[in-house]
């Protein structure tokens, strides 16, 4: 897990590492015995006194002093702080590409400032949803915005170690929401999502249906006591589902289907649109130890399809080419892969499983590159329910697996023992999927 060890690239974060939350702030004057301790903790490890150095270096830019003993003019001036706020605002601006002016520049950090509590209260809300209160964020750091009063907390003794480590990490991940930002502004993200409806809208789906049209149907399926992998499943109506009683073993489970038409036969399709809010491209990143969001959010745009058939499914890619066809440009599927029909699925990702049957290609059309996800109602409804496959139980594993957990909650501010909450948790999903 090279997010917690000496391959991580968010060295700043690391309990442990040159910039650790102790019980008080690091001193900040130049020849104290703590500052000498410091120093000589980094000795030998040349690797770390050049991060140390860039992050130090960082620091003193963003205040635009020449040394730690500088810091402490800030914290009991409230006239310099506004003045370095208004500097930092203009530097940031120019770093993650923002048209100018203090106002505009605010909203944008505030943004960010929103998005880094949204990395803490999407876990939560649902991975970490029992330890809610654990890891809640302080009160005084999920209201403080300004990237300047956030790093003078760190250095400010009036503020506890927890919060001091708080105020700290929403940094980073407001630095990580800035660079999804600068990235979304640069590729046009949102105009292209739009696009990518439109498109399916008008050449996509079955013109004989309204726009937004959902027929409701249910899969009723019947689930392996061993690893509750899907045996059988049949496509119910709404009035059908209304008369069955599930019974242990027994899913009932609403899909929307819309409709396309291929050689003139209306096929079902149930589809769910994905774009990533920047809070989940911000825990990827983490995820995959990145600081680059061209690098490692690869997903941008994201359309995840179920069918009735594996023969329905090869319906669909055919007519997906030629819709991109009937708009003017041609359609290319790049990093196919293939297990519908067989075969293990070979994923990259910290706690997928390989045992996850799909369609997965990425789509190159119209100036987009869309990742397509493709199932049958079998698959379907493997990938959300079997043991060790479903997507609530992977959820669970690549957070706490990379290291995420840990990272955002180090144990010795937080007192949770992540390896045991990972086991309650798996178990908790598990029941929830069985039993309801």
């Amino acid at each position: 897990m090279t997010l917690l060890n000496e391959g991580s690239i968010f060295t700043s974060m690391l309990q442990g590492g040159p910039f650790s939350v102790n019980d008080d702030p690091p001193s900040l004057q130049l020849f104290s015995r703590e500052s000498r301790r410091w120093v000589e903790s980094l000795h030998g490890d040349q690797l770390l006194k050049t991060k140390y150095r860039a992050v130090r270096n960082q620091i003193f830019d963003f205040l635009g002093v020449a040394g730690f003993d500088e810091v402490s003019l800030f914290l009991h001036d409230q006239h310099r702080r506004d003045k370095a706020g208004k500097r930092a605002s203009k530097l940031l601006a120019n770093m993650f590409g923002l048209e100018y002016s203090h106002q505009d520049v605010s909203r944008y950090l505030y943004d960010y400032a929103t998005t880094a509590d949204d990395v803490v209260n999407s876990l939560r809300a649902k991975v970490l949803a029992p330890y809610s209160s654990h890891i809640e964020t302080s009160n005084e750091i999920e209201t403080t915005h300004n990237p300047v009063d956030l790093l003078l907390i760190y250095f400010t003794p009036r503020f506890h170690k927890k919060a001091r480590f708080e105020a700290k990490r929403k940094l980073v991940l407001m630095n990580l929401a800035g660079s999804i930002d600068q990235r979304e502004r640069e590729t046009d993200i949102a105009t292209k999502f739009s696009e990518f409806i439109i498109f399916l809208n008008m050449h996509v789906w079955s013109p004989s249906l309204k726009i937004g049209d959902l027929a409701i149907n249910y899969l009723h399926s019947s689930h392996r006591q061993e690893d509750f992998r899907c045996e059988k499943v049949e496509v119910l109506s709404e009035e059908e589902a209304a008369r069955k009683k599930p019974v242990v073993g027994e899913k009932l489970t609403l899909v929307k289907r819309r409709s396309f038409l291929y050689n003139g036969r209306e096929i079902p399709i149930y589809v769910t649109i994905r774009k990533k809010p920047p809070a989940a491209k911000v825990l990827k990143l983490l995820r995959k130890n990145e600081k680059n969001p061209a690098t490692a959010v690869d997903d941008e745009l994201g359309l995840m399809a179920v069918l009735n058939s594996v023969a329905e499914v090869k319906m669909f890619v055919r007519h997906l080419t030629q819709s991109a066809l009937k708009a003017d440009s041609f359609m290319t599927l790049e990093d196919i892969s293939d297990t519908l029909t067989g075969g293990d699925y070979s994923s990259n990702s910290t706690g997928s499983s390989g045992k996850t049957p799909m369609l997965k290609f990425f789509a190159r059309l119209g100036g987009m590159r869309v990742e397509f996800i493709i199932h049958t109602n079998r698959s379907y409804l493997n990938y959300m329910y079997q043991r060790d496959v479903a997507h609530d139980e992977y959820e669970v594993k690549r957070i706490f697996d990379a290291g995420v957990a840990e990272f955002l909650f180090p144990q010795d501010i937080y007192s949770l023992d992540m390896d045991d909450i990972r086991s309650s948790q798996l178990l908790r999903f598990r029941r929830r999927i069985e039993e309801w």
